[in-house]
């Protein structure tokens, strides 16, 4: 049968959105889910390290957010606020522009540190999104210069240290907005990890626009998810098969990890499970059947309606995640990006 998406409902206090990150990364409560039993306990995050057994294996997705927002103007003065996305290739961008209706094809947008204009709308696509070509030959070096990080609409006021917004192990820039899950580890919890018996491996999925988008239609089968960079190393590929092959876990932080990983796993169906692969993915996971990488979950509390509520709900079993949700409000747990955690074993 169809998957209803208003299942994917639920009623939220404004009051525990999180509006800003705690003052110590690894100081947000753990919620602890087993699926088998229904079991859940009320941890903090920096309690993880007693729940690693030996040989498991945390996969993290080291893609680092770009500082994609930035204010322009038009030759009339009108403001216009454009959220970088992806390169196209050579100077041409995909980009979310507000308000973008009024925006007509070919309209130059100026920088205040610029004489000429910053970029030109080449065309527009949909739901907001055009495509610009910009001046600068090194869009991310001016954008880290004078962009700002693009918090989540939720999120009202800027933060005062935009590294805040970054994992502790981030690496090459291309997320529109942060893996948050990730969020909450420091190096000196990822060193009591290892020392527990865990180890760490890294994927890269650099996160678009649909993190902000809810699911419209009336099936989750029947929305559209946009397509994503990713990255699976060989020498995490061959760890994911050590870990099997040793009764380890694959641990994946946070939605995203899980999306690369699955992905290459899917690609790499019936081949070596020891090479990795790249590219795009359009996975959208929502049935407990596309799981056949991942032991364990590590994730925030996420949106209703959206993609990331639904793979999590296929993870966890539908009944158990709402418990787990009510039970998180009932608590008043902090939610989203820069809120509490679950983990689900």
């Amino acid at each position: 049968m169809p998957l209803e998406t208003k299942l994917f409902e639920y009623d939220l206090p404004e009051e525990l959105i999180a509006q800003n990150p705690l003052e110590k990364r690894d100081g947000s409560r753990l919620l602890v889910i087993d699926r088998r039993t229904g079991g859940m306990q009320h941890k903090l995050f920096s309690d993880l390290p007693g729940y690693v057994r030996k040989g498991d294996l945390f996969i993290v997705n080291d893609s680092r957010v770009l500082r994609a927002r930035v204010i322009l103007k038009k030759e009339t003065g009108g403001r216009v606020e454009l959220l970088f996305l992806r390169s196209r290739g050579g100077k041409k961008w995909s980009a979310l522009a507000r308000p973008g209706k009024r925006l007509a094809e070919g309209t130059p947008l100026y920088h205040e540190s610029l004489p000429a204009p910053l970029c030109r709308v080449v065309r527009k696509l949909d739901s907001g999104i055009c495509e610009v070509e910009v001046a600068p030959d090194d869009l991310p070096a001016f954008l880290e210069l004078h962009g700002d990080v693009p918090l989540p609409p939720y999120i009202k006021k800027k933060i005062s240290d935009p590294e805040r917004y970054q994992t502790v192990y981030s690496g090459e820039t291309g997320s529109a907005a942060a893996p948050t899950a990730g969020l909450h580890f420091t190096n000196e919890l990822m060193e009591k990890i290892r020392a527990a018996g865990g180890s760490f491996s890294r994927v890269t999925l650099h996160v678009g626009i649909d993190t902000f988008r809810p699911i419209a239609t009336e099936y989750v089968e029947d929305h559209e998810i946009h397509s994503e960079y990713f990255a699976v190393p060989d020498e995490t590929a061959a760890a994911v098969a050590a870990a099997a092959e040793n009764g380890g876990r694959v641990i994946a932080v946070g939605t995203t990890s899980v999306r690369a990983l699955e992905s290459w796993s899917a690609l790499n169906k019936g081949k070596s499970r020891r090479a990795g692969s790249e590219g795009e993915t359009r996975l959208f996971i929502y049935d407990k059947s596309q799981f056949t990488a991942t032991d364990a979950m590590i994730t925030n509390f996420h949106l209703p309606r959206s993609t990331l509520l639904a793979m999590v709900s296929a993870f966890c079993g539908a009944e158990l995640l709402r418990e787990a949700y009510n039970e998180a409000v009932r608590r008043k747990y902090r939610f989203f990006s820069f809120g509490d955690a679950m983990l689900i074993v």
